[in-house]
């Protein structure tokens, strides 16, 4: 499966890491986090996941590569990719700085 970064373009798999489906994270006021209601929705953010057969919205991290969060769309059924897109808080990175030394002769 071949997955195309917005920054490095298309790559292998093997190139990224799969961190799951991306959803929303609860949010509560300080003073909220230690009632049950918040302990049940934590709990269900970290260990309850959705297997759905069809489109499935996932985090993946582009660890030998650009080294970006991503938003990938796929079908779970075929695995072919619909949408890559920058995970929120992410930009498109910088291009690397090449330096060379100088070699006295």
């Amino acid at each position: 499966m071949r997955i195309p970064c917005p920054f490095c373009g298309p790559r292998d798999v093997i190139e990224f890491t799969v961190h799951g489906e991306a959803r929303q994270r609860p949010v509560f006021e300080a003073h909220e986090l230690d009632t049950p209601a918040a302990r049940e929705a934590f709990v269900d953010y970290v260990y309850l996941r959705d297997n759905p057969a069809g489109l499935h919205v996932e985090h993946w991290y582009h660890g030998i590569g650009c080294q970006s969060w991503l938003l990938v769309t796929r079908d779970t059924r075929t695995h072919d990719i619909l949408e890559v897109a920058y995970a929120a808080g992410e930009e498109e990175p910088a291009p690397a700085v090449v330096r060379t030394m100088e070699v006295a002769s």
